[in-house]
């Protein structure tokens, strides 16, 4: 069954071009000059409940503008999306009370004041019931290793801390959609982790719809099966993980360790050379010649170990929002979109 249908869905500004320079200054009180920024252009797709979807693109690309649109934030300009049967835009109470939306860059708990006081306002904003919120929130604290620390203040704990207090706040009246815009940001490693950790347990628990933006690839490797990739506000993937080396990737890495001490002299013969550690190296290659090269590699050198790898994710994901590509087909055999340049203004 669907939780979320997006069709056409597209959302343009008029952003003011001011010139420089005073007259100009003054010219523009009378006659402005305007230009037409597509921050969603024409994106379609659709997810079904209990998916966990990576929505990924550079910034600027329209990952954000997007999941404001599913929450009812912002009013499209064209096109149309339901999610669990809601219009989002017309911000019924009852989707409200069935979604959440957590932004890394956004704060919901009051600075000031401790977490569990920001808590008891969620209770009675979203009425929940006293025992089912003690649960909730027993449940949450203890899954998220931080119940020693909902009577501190918001604005002294740490960066992780106040994202696992934020993830409780979104959780406690445990929403169906969950909308997740770089909850990671900023975290060491440790406190990213845990929120992965977490995610992935809670999820597969209550089986809840995510959708989740993020620059951090092992976030997306961890949590999600499925992509949406983004760029210039239009979809250019939806499919597996798997699926976008397969499609954007045209090298691969083959690694290798010599029986020799010595790294052959002529090895960058057979591709780019790099991570040369003796006896170890590695060589980057086109996928369409591996079965070439590994037989002359082998048939040229005495090798102790020699394996091929995909290259890393965010490598391949990097490549295509810097450089444009030929239309490339897709899994239904139509051209899919080029990777244009990316944009340099925020979603």
């Amino acid at each position: 069954m669907l939780a979320i249908d997006v069709q056409d869905l597209t959302k343009t500004y008029r952003v003011y071009r001011k010139r420089e320079g005073l007259r100009a200054s003054i010219a523009g009180l009378f006659r402005r000059t305007y230009n037409e920024v597509h921050a969603v252009a024409g994106v379609s797709f659709q997810i079904e409940q209990g998916e966990m979807v990576a929505f990924l693109g550079p910034n600027g690309a329209g990952k954000t503008t997007t999941l404001k649109l599913l929450s009812g934030l912002i009013y499209p300009t064209s096109g149309s999306a339901t999610v669990l049967g809601y219009v989002p835009w017309q911000r019924e109470n009852a989707y409200r009370r069935r979604f959440s939306l957590v932004m890394g860059q956004k704060n919901q708990l009051w600075w000031d004041l401790p977490a569990q006081e920001s808590f008891r306002l969620h209770k009675e904003i979203y009425r929940i019931e006293t025992e089912a919120f003690r649960r909730r929130l027993d449940e949450l604290t203890d899954l998220l290793e931080v119940r020693k620390l909902i009577g501190q203040p918001v604005r002294e704990l740490s960066l992780g801390e106040r994202m696992r207090m934020e993830l409780i706040a979104a959780l406690l009246h445990s929403p169906e959609v969950l909308l997740l815009d770089e909850p990671t940001i900023g975290l060491d490693v440790v406190s990213q982790r845990k929120v992965q950790e977490f995610l992935k347990y809670y999820q597969a628990q209550r089986k809840i719809t995510v959708i989740l933006t993020s620059h951090y690839m092992k976030d997306v490797e961890a949590l999600c099966r499925r992509a949406i990739i983004i760029n210039e506000g239009e979809i250019k993937h939806d499919g597996s993980l798997a699926q976008i080396v397969d499609r954007f990737s045209t090298h691969k890495i083959i690694a290798l360790q010599f029986a020799d001490p010595v790294i052959p002299a002529d090895l960058d013969r057979f591709g780019t050379v790099f991570d040369v550690e003796a006896p170890r190296a590695k060589l980057r290659v086109p996928r369409n010649r591996i079965p070439e090269i590994l037989t002359a590699l082998l048939s040229r050198y005495a090798m102790e170990d020699v394996s091929v790898h995909d290259r890393p994710l965010e490598e391949v994901i990097a490549e295509m929002f810097t450089s444009v590509r030929e239309p490339i087909p897709s899994a239904n055999g139509s051209a899919a979109p080029t990777g244009d340049q990316l944009l340099t203004t925020n979603d």
